[in-house]
């Protein structure tokens, strides 16, 4: 698949997505409130960003191919951090 010109932003706001979803999502959770109004918060500003707008935005699959290129990232950062 053609890779898509995702904006920086956009990529670290689903990276945040990620990180806080399974930090919810974690055995007895603290400050669950805090954490469900920040996925509700970048949940939005995933949703309404600007790219969906454009070409690229457009295409079948951008959306699914945005949240592959953030797992990816999370899990090349993820191992270079632990070796």
């Amino acid at each position: 698949m053609e890779s898509i010109p995702f904006p920086d932003d956009l990529v670290q706001a689903q990276r945040l997505w990620f990180a806080t979803y399974r930090e919810l999502a974690a055995p007895r959770p603290r400050r669950t409130t805090a954490l469900r109004r920040r996925l509700l918060a970048l949940s939005v500003r995933l949703q309404w960003h600007p790219f969906w707008s454009t070409p690229p935005g457009r295409g079948p699959g951008a959306r699914v191919e945005l949240r592959r290129l953030a797992r990816r990232q999370e899990q090349y950062g993820r191992r270079s951090a632990a070796g």
